[in-house]
């Protein structure tokens, strides 16, 4: 009897897992070691010849043309760990991947499924324990926070300029960002530029937006501007009705252009009467009504596809239907809007906004592949700062929140009866792996070091791999300022306890035919 169709294909108990488990460790390997400051880069080059250079692990997962089921869960892994907390990718696919590599001897050693997947959720309970006893009883400062942030830049690309002055970037960033004691995320955002080397990244009070002036005559600065934004075409009115209308002489036609003339001054009168400086219109807008505003000294540029949000965030400005609806209180205000010119592009900047509440932080470098990935850094700091903020503070990092992590889960592990106490010891055994890994890619022997972290950890309470030169030391973390959330540790143990249990529990994988 043939349940399923002729040509599917299916792959079942010992078989199914074991093509789970190594497609798995496979796209865990290919980002390990880009794992820590002396992680290398890779360089991904697509169908159609783009390359991408870069060292996180979201992006290379992404990138990489991944097509076994089990796989793409690894990166869903890197997916949610870069949209939760926006750090901590490649410790979560690295982690995932050891987690399975631990799963495999257990089944082979006959341990249940079952057995595997309630052992390592114990462990994981266990686990966010131990992060939260190693939490630093610190107050979030400016100092510590600009910690934070060159922890997560140190080892990636940031062009000429060091981790340190960016991330006094990043907090300044966070910190106009911030209302009532919470980061608002969305409102920063990072614009790149090329042309200018990576040391002229600056932030902005503000906004840049990719478009000029719609006409030549209009001014390119203006300051103490007050602001509008109108969601609709500025041109001449079209009728709901399909009507002809009979032009019989000159001037009929006259008239009827003249009409039209008097509609689109009325639109620019009322933009002047209202006391618009600078307007952004989301639609076209009619070539009398450009020149009669450029005239007025009004600046005028399209701002499609955006409903207006970022404006009224740095302006205080209100979104208007279409201009008849605009009035003074819909107004904004902006310190000052300027255009300036970078080679072939135009950008117009709008800053010290009467709301405040959005800035833009301008990245600069020297070719695309450089503000690709300092727009990638930057946006991972940003993430970073904004978790310590929002969610719970700060861990020493350099591994040593593992290593807190792996002695905690071994010494619970005593006080859980049968075979699941196979799985959490295993667990810890796999937490091993990022300090492990941290060492290897720092040039030290990674079983002399782990030893090395485990002894220093008993003696101190708390033990790092430290950059160092050509290789790397033991030593305390914090004293080094080297410091992760604790929301990117707590995210990365549940990402990928989720993603290894899920695929341990499979042992049947039909395919359908293509």
């Amino acid at each position: 009897m043939f349940i399923l169709e002729e040509d599917t294909q299916r792959t079942s108990g010992e078989d199914a897992q074991s093509s789970n488990i190594t497609a798995g460790k496979a796209v865990s390997e290919a980002v390990r070691t880009t794992l820590g400051p002396r992680g290398m880069d890779k360089m991904l080059v697509s169908d159609s010849g783009d390359v991408v250079i870069t060292n996180d692990g979201a992006t290379i997962l992404n990138e990489m043309d991944i097509e076994h089921p089990a796989a793409q869960m690894i990166t869903e892994v890197a997916d949610t760990q870069e949209d939760e907390v926006g750090d901590g990718t490649t410790t979560a696919a690295v982690l995932s991947g050891e987690l399975l590599s631990k799963a495999e001897d257990l089944l082979d050693d006959d341990v249940h499924p079952t057995t595997i997947v309630e052992g390592y959720y114990e462990a994981a309970r266990m686990a966010h324990d131990a992060i939260d006893e190693v939490t630093l009883d610190v107050e979030l400062d400016d100092e510590l926070l600009e910690k934070v942030a060159q922890s997560s830049m140190t080892g990636k690309g940031t062009g000429d300029v060091s981790a340190e002055i960016l991330a006094e970037t990043v907090v300044d960033a966070v910190h106009h960002a911030t209302t009532d004691g919470s980061v608002v995320r969305d409102n920063i955002s990072v614009h790149t530029q090329t042309g200018s080397s990576s040391s002229a990244t600056r932030l902005v009070n503000g906004l840049i937006i990719d478009e000029e002036p719609l006409h030549d005559n209009m001014p390119r600065r203006i300051e103490d501007a007050d602001v509008a934004f109108v969601a609709d075409d500025i041109e001449v009115r079209e009728t709901n009705i399909d009507a002809e209308y009979n032009v019989s002489s000159v001037d009929d036609l006259n008239t009827a252009i003249e009409s039209e003339q008097n509609e689109l001054q009325g639109y620019a009168d009322h933009i002047v009467d209202v006391g618009v400086d600078v307007l952004f219109v989301d639609g076209d807008v009619a070539d009398h009504v450009q020149a009669a505003l450029a005239k007025e000294g009004v600046m005028v540029l399209e701002n499609k596809h955006d409903d207006g949000d970022d404006l009224a965030f740095a302006t205080g400005l209100t979104p208007v239907a279409n201009v008849n609806e605009l009035e003074e209180a819909d107004l904004g205000h902006a310190g000052e809007v300027y255009v300036e010119k970078f080679g072939d592009e135009t950008l117009t900047f709008l800053e010290d906004g009467a709301a405040g509440e959005a800035v833009t932080v301008f990245a600069r470098g020297g070719t695309e592949h450089v503000t690709d990935e300092l727009e990638r850094v930057l946006g991972d700091a940003l993430d970073v700062v904004t978790a310590a903020v929002d969610q719970g503070g700060v861990v020493p990092g350099a591994g040593a929140t593992e290593i807190a992590i792996a002695d905690h889960v071994r010494d619970e592990a005593a006080s859980i009866e049968g075979r699941k106490q196979l799985a959490v010891e295993a667990f810890a055994d796999a937490i091993d792996v990022l300090p492990r890994t941290l060492a290897e890619n720092t040039g030290m022997d990674p079983i002399d070091a782990l030893v090395d972290l485990r002894a220093e950890f008993e003696r101190e309470g708390i033990a790092g791999i430290i950059s160092e030169g050509q290789t790397g030391i033991i030593d305390d973390p914090v004293d080094y300022g080297v410091l992760d959330p604790v929301a990117v540790k707590h995210e990365a143990v549940e990402s990928a306890t989720e993603a290894s249990t899920m695929i341990v529990r499979i042992d049947d994988v039909i395919s359908a035919k293509a």
